[in-house]
């Protein structure tokens, strides 16, 4: 089956790297936070500038740039939030992420600014979605716990664009409304300050067995729902991690983009299908779950492993950081020794399964190994002529090498 439509594959980026790595692996839209009003506190969050710049990133590859504006506020925090709004217009933001009905009222009181209702809203019914649309709402972000039937009969009765997360982090709590870290650090949850205790091992009181993990969810992947998703016509499928690397978004988008696109083509096949499945494995992660995509969530999505065990089947090496006729700068997040194997992961294309053969130094002294947080060069040899900047690199398990002339770099 071939099909014209397709959904809007939309990203998330902590900064203006991850950003640019979204969209060269084939995101059509990237979702950031600014420095205030949104729910990621600990991320880097783009200042005014990076948000500018990333405007003009997205839009010179025709993509669509989206602001969380998605705390949930108490009167200080409105403080300078109508000039906000003001400034996201006048660098063409394309939307704004809003929970809180305060929030909603001064994005258009003060701007004219499209507005998508965030998940936190948890809007789960269509008499909900038409109140919402009635507030100037252009597209609900449903919250978790519908499925991908629900969500589509919500957009088709009310007339209006509907999002759906596709993978990333799930929270055990009702559409994210956790008080758990106001309690454990003092931290509100809802204003941003969240920082996964519901990730750690608890001890039930009177039971003498280990402590345990009873409240952390697994990761959601929509890998085995994509006809479900274009069948109820969702317009946008989204990934979680605004706290993730650029490995995790150049692996998510890269997938999810050949997924997509093999869906329109009438390509999709049990081999695209496990090849999928291998490279979301390889980032980090904890066990894979539909969540409640098909039916509700039940036990069986709960992650029982202690925190921290979530370690995918391969590292991240690293991202190329400058390209040239000659060689390969990589900026390492893993030590690299002579003899090691890498896959480098192009935007575009199959994985490239690479022997280190030769090191040098930016200053081109030959090395045998150099240390992580290093920058270090590689030849460019012919097959890797077209790696280009922002290219994600992994450590490689596979033996299966690419054999190809060397160059002497001096």
């Amino acid at each position: 089956m071939i099909t014209k439509w397709k959904p809007e594959l939309l990203a998330p980026a902590k900064n203006l790297e991850r950003l640019k790595v979204a969209i060269l692996y084939g995101a059509d839209a990237v979702y950031v936070g600014g420095q205030n009003y949104g729910l990621r506190a600990r991320a880097d969050n783009f200042t005014d500038y990076d948000l500018q710049q990333g405007a003009e990133f997205s839009h010179q590859y025709n993509a669509q740039l989206y602001v969380t504006l998605n705390a949930f506020l108490h009167d200080a925090d409105f403080d300078g939030l109508g000039d906000y709004c003001q400034f996201l217009e006048s660098i063409g933001i394309d939307a704004v992420i809003v929970s809180d009905l305060g929030v909603l009222r001064v994005v258009r009181k003060s701007s004219n600014l499209n507005i998508h209702l965030s998940t936190q809203a948890s809007c789960l019914n269509s008499s909900a979605a038409e109140l919402w649309k009635q507030f100037g709402v252009k597209r609900l972000i449903v919250g978790r716990e519908l499925s991908i039937a629900e969500t589509g009969l919500i957009g088709e009765k009310c007339g209006i664009d509907v999002e759906m997360f596709i993978h990333g982090a799930m929270c055990m709590a009702y559409s994210g409304h956790c008080t758990i870290s106001n309690f454990t650090a003092g931290r509100d949850s809802n204003r941003g300050g969240c920082i996964q205790s519901c990730r750690l091992p608890y001890k039930l009181e009177n039971q003498e067995e280990n402590p345990i993990t009873f409240m952390s969810s697994k990761d959601l992947w929509g890998v085995h729902q994509i006809a479900e998703f274009f069948q109820h016509k969702i317009c946008s499928l989204k990934i979680e991690g605004r706290m993730k690397s650029s490995f995790y978004v150049a692996m998510t988008c890269k997938a999810y983009r050949q997924l997509i696109d093999a869906y329109v083509e009438g390509t999709v096949t049990p081999e695209l299908i496990d090849k999928i499945e291998k490279n979301l494995e390889s980032i980090p992660h904890r066990d894979y779950s539909s969540g409640s995509l098909e039916n509700p969530a039940d036990s069986d999505s709960v992650f029982g492993q202690l925190s921290g065990n979530n370690r995918g089947t391969h590292e991240y090496l690293g991202i190329v950081i400058d390209s040239t006729s000659d060689v390969l700068a990589i900026q390492l997040l893993e030590p690299l020794k002579v003899g090691d194997e890498i896959d480098i992961i192009p935007p575009q294309g199959e994985i490239i399964n690479w022997k280190i053969t030769q090191l040098f130094s930016v200053r081109g002294e030959r090395l045998d190994s150099i240390q992580k947080d290093s920058v270090v060069c590689i030849p460019k040899v012919n097959i890797l002529q077209n790696i280009t900047k922002l290219t994600v690199i992994r450590l490689a398990q596979q033996n299966t090498l690419v054999q190809a002339e060397l160059v002497t770099y001096s």
